[in-house]
Parts: structure tokens; C-alpha cells; sequence
């Protein structure tokens, strides 16, 4: 089997042009078939603030009315994806962008809640990944860049969890790949203190996911991407691990540092 990256992004990368240049200029760089996952950062908001469109929070998570999808799309889809396309291809990197829109790539559901109305934000699964079409386009020697927005096939927009979104990507293709998963954040790893930068754990299991909650070690932020990452290493992702972002070309060359995720 060919060897495949899943690599995803989160918004503080997306918001420091600096840190994103170095970071794309170290993924342009990976020999092996890849993909790109990306998540929004600051930029939906402020503009959010600038048009007068009131954010609205439920638990720490984003109601999308539809002033707010249209937000979303045009940053998410629009502005970040192109920007970071356009400079992978200044390095190189044969990049193409993408919604799950396109070319019915990510077909999502409406989330369901029994209290909460969420609006236009879509859940996904490995089934809603037309895995065939982008393993052409890697046939294709090209590399694409998906943002947080997927699509129900029945006209609407959905803004996703980019951390779901690579996790079914992932998972959606490990049938004919070695898929390597790597979420990319400004920590060394999944951290036991979060104010100790070295506190890092080397592997994180179900069970040991289970204990660092219970005993409320974990940072709400690491909750989504370690609960994605469980699932893609429980669907037979070969691995996956969390990594600091400017680690991304150490990691590739010698495995080294970050957290494993393990079953």
C-alpha cells in the first residue's frame, strides 16, 4: 500500500502568516501522498464583528444560523482555502481546493439534539466521503485542500468540525492506504499539565482517554481532536498522532515527539 498524510490545521496556525508559511513550506515538502484538512481561526469571526452578526455560543459550540453559514462559507471555503492553495503552488505543492461540496466530496447530515437547535452544521461519517473520487485525484499527483464545510446533497451548506472532517477522510481511505493521521497544534502533544509545555504523554488509549477526563487533565480544546482520533485509529487508520505544528518535517523524517494514539 502506498503511504498517505492526513494532516490537519487548526484556526491559530491560520491566523499567524508567519507560522503558516513555515508549516506549509515543511508539508510541500512530504514526498509521500497527502492531504491537507483546515479549520477557520479568527477571520469568520471579526468579520462576524464587522457586519454585525451576532455569534451565538451553546457550550462552547457555534450556532450557524444562515447569516453566519454564509460567514463561515465565504472565509472557510473561500478565502483561507484559496490563500493556503495558492501558497502550496508557490512551493510547488500541485494543491486543489475544496468544500465537501465539491463534486459531492463530503456529503453531511444535519445535526441532531434533543435541546439544541445547531443551525446549518453538518456530522459526517466514513461513509460521506467519496473516497474513489479523491483517490483519483491523488492518482493524479494532486493534493487536496479541504475546509470545514461539507454539503447534503439537497442544496444546503453545512460548517463542520475540521477535526471530524480529517478523522472520516482518514478513515474513508485506509482501505487503500497506509493512512498516517497527524493533527498539527501549537502543543507538544496531548498534555498531562497544561501549563507544563513539557508534561507531555507519549500514547493516549480509550482507557487512558477515559482516566485524563474523568480526572479532568484534559483542556476542553484537546477533547474533539483526541475523541477524532480515537475513532480513526479504532476504523483502521494505521496511525495517528497530535503534534506540534512546527514539528510537522521532524515528525515525518524520524517519528519523533508528540503524543501516539494507540486502541
Amino acid at each position: 500500500m502506498d503511504k498517505l498524510f492526513v494532516v490537519k490545521i487548526g484556526g491559530a496556525l491560520i491566523d499567524d502568516e508567519e507560522l503558516l508559511d513555515q508549516f506549509l513550506e515543511q508539508f510541500s515538502q512530504i514526498k509521500e501522498k497527502k492531504i491537507l484538512v483546515h479549520g477557520g481561526g479568527k477571520l469568520a469571526t471579526d468579520l462576524a464583528d464587522k457586519l454585525g452578526v451576532e455569534q451565538k455560543l451553546v457550550n462552547g459550540r457555534r450556532i450557524t444560523d444562515k447569516e453566519t453559514l454564509n460567514i463561515v462559507a465565504m472565509v472557510y471555503a473561500g478565502g483561507i482555502n484559496k490563500n493556503i492553495v495558492a501558497k502550496l503552488q508557490q512551493k510547488k505543492c500541485k494543491a486543489i481546493g475544496f468544500s465537501g461540496a465539491d463534486a459531492n466530496l463530503i456529503k453531511a447530515k444535519k445535526r441532531e439534539h434533543a435541546e439544541i437547535d445547531f443551525g446549518f452544521v453538518g456530522d459526517i461519517e466514513k461513509k460521506s466521503v467519496n473516497n474513489k473520487l479523491i483517490s483519483k485525484l491523488i492518482k493524479l499527483e494532486l493534493v487536496p485542500v479541504f475546509s470545514a464545510i461539507t454539503h447534503d446533497k439537497k442544496g444546503n451548506l453545512f460548517n463542520t468540525n475540521a477535526d471530524t472532517i480529517a478523522s472520516v477522510i482518514a478513515q474513508a481511505l485506509s482501505k487503500k492506504y497506509d493512512v498516517e493521521l497527524l493533527y498539527c497544534f501549537d502543543k507538544e502533544g496531548v498534555l498531562e499539565n497544561v501549563d507544563d509545555p513539557y508534561s507531555v504523554i507519549k500514547s493516549v488509549s480509550s482507557e487512558d482517554f477515559s482516566t485524563l477526563k474523568e480526572e479532568g487533565k484534559l483542556h476542553k480544546g484537546i477533547l474533539p481532536k483526541l475523541e477524532n482520533a480515537l475513532g480513526a485509529i479504532k476504523n483502521n487508520v494505521n496511525k495517528v498522532f497530535l503534534i506540534k505544528e512546527t514539528q510537522l518535517k521532524n515528525h515525518i523524517e524520524n517519528h519523533h515527539g508528540g503524543t501516539e494514539i494507540c486502541l
